[in-house]
């Protein structure tokens, strides 16, 4: 049976059967003879063919460029079996701050779901100049395929939606084009530990690197005896008056704008929005979506209180992914940050796509990284 994917390219709409994952050993695949042919791809020299899928597990952004003593230090450390290099910046596209990875598509293609990854089109275009967004970042914030919007060096066209794997980054572009863009060298490095327990690996990491270095587990997960409420004990969760503060200081912010990328006090996307809610009752959450899917234990949608996050998989290009987040409100409603060009609002719970409720935990919200 085939699968409508997860990759749209401003070229393509690429059709591909779900695949296990792959061995660590090398292999080299081959063209995908069931892939749709390309109308136009751009390229300024080809890509390399897809090699060994590694699954990234940590996530590292440095406040100076890697060394090759450094990378070699990391590479050393217990369980690591590959690491690759790019170039992370927070940049202006089309008037949004959006989080961008500048990468060698030949490479980094490796990193990505296998969908992605298995793309020629795709990393084809990256390497010519085009930039990849997320899904979320393309619906809502409003950058349509094939358009041309304003960056930090001129006109650059969206080139694709693809989800890359990582939920802080909304915007893949191929280095010769950070380059241009002012993205700093080298400051960037992905880890793949498959066999080593990643919450451990980045506290070694975190002693070996230089002050100020960022380590992020690229997909945090609950234990499972932490994933029901029965198991967690009196005084985990938000306090009453805390929800009270929580609640208040999210509905007084009905009606301001949605801006991607924005955490308040005037304007919030869908996370910035329960972050800067949240930080008003002394909760500290994680910036981003994916993050705050696993703050707490999840909860059936018939038990949800007010103050419960509600989560949606809305991407078409990742259907696992958590895309976006609401605050519930109670009596079957919901406060939540919408998209580009729409503004916070109640109403009513959207159970569409609906990947889950969550109760919040100030301790584990506060550990998320």
């Amino acid at each position: 049976m085939v699968t409508l994917v997860a990759v749209l390219t401003a070229d393509l709409l690429l059709l591909v059967q779900p695949g296990r994952p792959v061995a660590t050993e090398a292999v080299r695949a081959r063209p995908d003879s069931r892939q749709t042919p390309v109308a136009e791809v751009k390229t300024r020299q080809p890509v390399k063919p897809l090699g060994t899928l590694r699954k990234p597990h940590l996530f590292v952004v440095t406040r100076k460029p890697f060394t090759t003593r450094m990378l070699k230090r990391v590479a050393r450390l217990r369980g690591v079996r590959a690491l690759e290099l790019a170039d992370a910046a927070s940049i202006m596209l089309d008037g949004k701050r959006v989080q961008t990875l500048a990468v060698d598509p030949s490479t980094f293609r490796a990193y990505t779901p296998k969908v992605t990854a298995s793309s020629d089109p795709l990393w084809n275009n990256v390497a010519a100049g085009d930039v990849a967004v997320s899904f979320v970042l393309g619906s809502d914030g409003g950058l349509a395929l094939h358009s041309r919007v304003s960056g930090p060096a001129g006109p650059l066209r969206i080139g694709a939606y693809a989800t890359t794997g990582f939920g802080a980054v909304d915007a893949v572009v191929s280095r010769d084009t950070g380059r241009s863009l002012g993205l700093p060298k080298d400051n960037a490095l992905i880890v793949s530990a498959p066999r080593t327990d990643s919450a451990k690996l980045r506290r070694s990491l975190l002693k070996l690197l230089p002050k100020g270095s960022q380590v992020a587990m690229v997909n945090p997960v609950l234990p499972p005896a932490q994933t029901q409420p029965r198991a967690w004990a009196a005084g985990s969760f938000m306090s009453g008056e805390q929800l009270t503060v929580a609640l208040r200081a999210a509905v007084s912010k009905l009606g301001r704008p949605y801006v991607w990328g924005a955490e308040g006090p005037d304007t919030f996307d869908c996370s910035g929005l329960v972050q800067w809610a949240y930080k008003q009752a002394g909760v500290r959450m994680p910036r981003v979506t994916h993050q705050q899917w696993v703050t707490g234990p999840q909860v059936p949608l018939s038990q949800a209180q007010p103050g419960d996050l509600l989560f949606w998989r809305n991407d078409p290009t990742n259907p696992a992914y958590i895309s976006h987040v609401a605050i519930f409100w109670g009596g079957g409603k919901m406060l939540h940050a919408p998209r580009t060009g729409d503004v916070v609002k109640l109403v009513p719970v959207n159970t569409r796509n609906l990947a889950g409720v969550v109760r919040v935990s100030p301790a584990v919200a506060s550990g998320v990284r």
